[in-house]
Order: C-alpha cells, then structure tokens, then sequence
C-alpha cells in the first residue's frame, strides 16, 4: 500500500466521525428548538407572580388571568388561563397575532410576529390590557371585549378597535408547523375557546387582566 492510500485512510474514517457528530448535533437543536418554542412553566409562573401582584395592587379579578407569550410559535398553544388560586394553568388556547404587512388570514409570520401600536400598522401591541365591556362582533360567536391598553406599547388599542373575539378560521386544537391564520391585529381565539372564555369573563364583577409578552 502505497503512502498517499496510507494517508487517505485516517482523513475519511475522520471526516465519517465528524458526519457523524454533525448530525447528532443536528438532532439535539431541533429538539431544542422545538422545546423552547412552547410554553416555559418557569416564565410563566414567573408572570403569573408578577400579574398578581399587579391584579391585587389594581383591585382587579384575582381568581383568573390571561397570560400569552408572543414569542412562541402561533400553531402553538401560546395563551392560558391562568388560576391564582390553584397557581395553575386552567386552560391552554391558540391565540392569533396581527398580520402587520404579511397576507391577511395567512400564517405568514407565525415564527417571527412584528408588534406595534401603530393605527393601521395591522400589528398586534405587547403589554398589559384590562378586558372590558362586552360587546357584539361581526366575527366567530359574534362576541367581542373592549381591550384597554394600559402601556405605552398598546395604548391605542381602543382608538385602533383592538378587541378580543373568536374567529372561524381559528382552530381548536395545534396546528404546529402551521401557524394560527392573522388578522389585522386584534387576538383571537377559536369559537370553542371563546365560549369558555366568555362564560368565565360575563361571570365577573372586577376588570380581569389580559397580558401578551414575550
């Protein structure tokens, strides 16, 4: 065997190995990645503590929340209600996100959501909301909340008809790899969701916050 075979032995069974491990790699991210994209029980027991404080400081309803973390996913289950008494999830819903620029009724930006609080932006706003009156819709169950914005990220809410109501193109169920279909900003929730939702929320006398973060 002469020595240019000699030399080219080690440097395949090498690069074999480094396939190899490239591909193991390859598998943990995914993983990874997929893991982090729904929701973190330690974040959101973290905001759950934060929104309690902020309900009892306020004087608003402090048997139950809404908590939704934008940063996932939207064909996953991203939104809760969230019990302060029990500490736990009561209910885990899809919500959908604003459109912004992207194809209305699409998934187009269900990975990478743009947020503002913009008057014709068709983006969704972060922050905290106080749900209030309840209204008609010309959507889903035909049920809509008045949202009022009380941050500067979504303080237009009411001047931009951000509300809260079903949708007929929004499942019941995750739909991950796709994304839940965007409208032009408000979040919404499919028409199953929204009757549980609704029957919680008419049963209140105090204002019931709602938070999207990310």
């Amino acid at each position: 065997m002469n020595t240019a075979k000699l030399l080219a032995i080690p440097c395949v069974v090498l690069l074999f190995t480094c396939c190899l491990l490239a591909s193991g790699d390859g598998k943990d991210q995914q993983a990874t990645a997929s893991t982090a994209a729904r929701l973190e029980p330690g974040k959101l027991k973290q905001k759950a503590a934060e929104a309690k404080a902020f309900c009892l400081k306020k004087k608003y309803n402090t048997d139950f929340c809404l908590l939704a973390d934008m940063n996932i996913h939207s064909g996953y289950e991203r939104m809760v209600v969230w019990n302060f008494n029990t500490d736990t999830v009561e209910r885990s819903l899809l919500v959908g996100h604003g459109c912004g620029q992207e194809r209305w009724s699409y998934d187009d930006s269900k990975d990478k959501p743009v947020f503002s609080n913009v008057n014709g932006s068709h983006c969704s706003s972060l922050g905290k909301y106080k749900i209030g009156a309840r209204g008609t819709s010309e959507w889903g169950i035909k049920v809509k909340y008045l949202l009022h914005g009380l941050e500067s990220s979504n303080s237009n809410a009411l001047k931009r008809y951000i509300v809260l109501h079903s949708w007929e193109k929004m499942p019941d169920e995750e739909v991950y790899p796709a994304g839940s279909p965007e409208g032009w900003g408000c979040p919404t929730v499919s028409n199953e969701n929204m009757r549980y939702l609704d029957e919680k929320l008419a049963a209140v006398k105090k204002p019931v916050l709602f938070w999207m973060f990310q």
